[in-house]
């Protein structure tokens, strides 16, 4: 169970200011536990005193660096029951989803802890010319300084770690302010991160409320903002984040398609379907919410998705058995329900689920589903999914792309030639073959165009976003 509070971390330390934030159990609604809450005075301190880190975090050599990673893996580890029931109850995220996210978070803490000692430079010639003759060219990476870090209620721990993990693994000092809906998983991270030997200053985990945090993003002390969220949020603070680099990881309107030859593997691909549709209540900015079949094979997919998604249990997320468990907040389901009735008064059809009680959303099936309506044209962030089919493989090429997300495409063929044309075509960030676009391993470039942002994460290349090259210039001869 949780503690009665947590503390926030402030240069390492926590500190228990107060109990000012409350945090709901997302499937009873009452609430579960009390967070301490950020002020202004308290942030602009965690920055100053990440400022005053950067010369000793510089220093502090990767090997150190790996060490500490590598402890929080071992500590994730001996706290994983732990942090499953935290995420579970303040997420409402099923049991099952919630375990499978402490285990993304180890490996995202292993991956970094392997990264760290491995931030390479290079040798240049500059001998292109006879007037550079005996010139050679050196290059580093260095860290970029302080850092910003937003993440976002629906993955709090895993998305937290694909800020902290790099940010240690490149010595960088950061600021983090977790979703207030859903802080413990970042303040576990932190008390986890106090027991190492990261110089004071090197973190801060500070919940604040989102009008009173505007110095994440405008504090120029800041060399980087890097926020997972909403799009309209994620371009405001764009607009306002000044001469700092911005990494924005945004919404979605992912879509699967279901290619003429998957006859003989509907079972397998309905499965699949329904899972990325539907896993942890749709609330992932790369669940599956468009789902294009060719015309061969719509009426045998439809029937078997439709009684997939009927089976699925929908309950306390406590529950082994329970695989769809509460939206976040009732005013998140409220806004999901408008779209759905709105759709289906222009026109769409449920065929299946589209029962709504509270915060409790069951999985649902529509087709029909008018291109205009902000349930096909916007992010869903829930559990609907919009079935229609097509003909030809370029035309629903054409029609995956016709939207203003592009954060990952899931591809079910058997052609290879298919398969790179979608690669070749779709106007994403990743291409996935025969999976959903859920599908996410933690090493790998993951992030949008369009307005699902910019830049990428997955260790590596956070690593490289939170430093820069350096040169040094050496003539040898002269």
């Amino acid at each position: 169970m949780l503690k009665s509070t947590y503390p926030y971390y402030l240069a390492n330390e926590p500190v228990a200011a107060n109990t000012d934030l409350a945090v709901t159990d997302k499937f009873s609604g009452e609430i579960a536990t009390r967070v301490a809450l950020a002020d202004a005075q308290a942030i602009d301190k965690a920055i100053g005193l990440a400022v005053a880190a950067m010369p000793e975090m510089r220093a502090f050599p990767p090997f150190k660096r790996q060490a500490v990673l590598e402890h929080c893996v071992k500590r994730f580890r001996e706290r994983a029951d732990e942090m499953a029931m935290a995420l579970c109850i303040e997420a409402g995220k099923p049991i099952n989803d919630s375990r499978g996210e402490v285990t993304r978070l180890i490996d995202t803490f292993k991956v970094a802890a392997e990264e760290s000692v491995r931030i390479d430079g290079e040798i240049l010639n500059l001998e292109i010319s006879p007037r550079a003759k005996g010139y050679h060219g050196y290059v580093k990476r260095v860290p970029i300084g302080p850092c910003s870090f937003i993440s976002p209620f629906n993955f709090p721990l895993n998305l937290a770690a694909h800020k902290v993990a790099p940010a240690i693994a490149a010595g960088v000092p950061f600021v983090m302010k977790p979703a207030s809906r859903t802080p413990i998983g970042a303040l576990i991270i932190g008390e986890v991160l106090a027991e190492t030997d990261l110089p004071k200053g090197a973190f801060s985990i500070l919940p604040a409320h989102r009008d009173g945090a505007d110095l994440f993003t405008t504090d120029e002390r800041f060399k980087l903002l890097s926020f997972t969220g909403s799009p309209a949020v994620g371009w405001d603070l764009k607009a306002k984040a000044g001469k700092k680099k911005v990494i924005l990881e945004l919404g979605g309107n992912a879509a699967a398609i279901v290619d003429s030859d998957q006859g003989g593997k509907l079972d397998y691909v309905v499965d699949r379907l329904a899972f990325g549709a539907f896993y942890q209540s749709g609330q992932s900015c790369i669940g599956v919410q468009r789902i294009l079949v060719h015309a061969s094979l719509y009426e045998a997919l439809r029937e078997r998705l439709i009684a997939k998604t009927k089976s699925l249990r929908m309950g306390d997320p406590k529950d082994e058995k329970t695989f769809v468990g509460p939206m976040i907040s009732e005013s998140e389901s409220k806004r999901l329900a408008g779209w759905m009735e709105s759709a289906v008064a222009a026109g769409a059809k449920i065929i299946a689920g589209g029962k709504v009680e509270g915060a409790m959303f069951e999985a649902t099936l529509l087709e029909n589903v008018g291109r205009d309506s902000d349930l096909y044209r916007k992010e869903a962030f829930g559990p609907v999914a919009i079935l229609e089919k097509f003909d030809d493989f370029n035309d629903a090429l054409n029609t995956v792309n016709d939207s203003d997300f592009g954060l990952q495409a899931g591809i079910f063929t058997d052609s290879l030639a298919h398969a790179h044309e979608a690669w070749d075509s779709l106007e994403v960030g990743g291409v996935v073959i025969n999976d959903v676009p859920s599908f996410r391993v933690d090493n790998m470039p993951y992030g949008g165009v369009k307005d699902s942002g910019l830049g990428r994460e997955g260790i590596r290349y956070a690593i490289e976003d939170m430093t820069e090259t350096r040169l040094m210039v050496m003539r040898e001869t002269w």
